[in-house]
């Protein structure tokens, strides 16, 4: 389910393009809202959300244990950014792990929202935004379980949710070496075809 292309679907249907051939070149919601407008960007995002929170709650329903649907929730989102039907080239993951982390933890997810929300009105800058969320998403669920006193519960959990940020910020090179180049850009920008 996680290498289900949503974003060069739905720019596909809107347009008639190949999502990886405008803009960044990246298959994600992003890109899909530059190449195809707002509401095909927000059609990916909702979508790839959904392509993260499904498999967890399906083998929840099935009475996995918690192994189960940590690795589960990890496999979505590397199935985002390497997806077969993509010859392996997909996006960076984050609406992907934003769902199924989610699915996994709410509180924590909802917390890492709020950062995301915060950064991106601040500096308008998604990547950044999306690097600053996913990684406090491990924090929130450190901090959450300590007040909870057991962090020993759900160590399988505890595990992805440190694995799959490494795993969305090393598919965020580029973007990080832009941010440092001051060569990034910032959510409204146009993104003219090439670049």
């Amino acid at each position: 389910m996680g290498s289900i292309p949503w974003s060069w679907l739905v720019v596909r249907w809107r347009t008639g393009r190949d999502v990886r051939e405008v803009g960044s070149g990246n298959v994600g919601a992003t890109n899909a809202m530059r190449a195809a407008g707002r509401r095909a960007g927000a059609v990916a995002l909702a979508l790839d959300v959904v392509k993260g929170v499904a498999p967890v709650l399906a083998v929840r329903a099935l009475g996995a244990p918690p192994l189960v649907e940590s690795a589960v929730a990890t496999l979505a989102v590397i199935g985002h950014m390497v997806p077969v039907w993509l010859r392996f080239r997909g996006g960076k993951g984050v609406a992907t792990a934003a769902g199924a982390l989610g699915a996994l933890a709410p509180l924590a997810m909802a917390l890492s929202l709020v950062v995301f929300v915060v950064v991106v009105a601040w500096k308008r800058y998604v990547s950044l935004a999306s690097l600053a969320a996913v990684c406090s998403f491990p924090l929130f669920v450190l901090l959450l379980r300590a007040r909870d006193g057991d962090l020993r519960a759900d160590a399988p959990f505890l595990v992805s949710s440190a694995l799959v940020p490494l795993l969305i910020v090393w598919r965020h090179r580029g973007n990080l070496r832009r941010l440092r180049a001051g060569t990034e850009r910032r959510l409204g920008e146009r993104l003219e075809e090439g670049s």
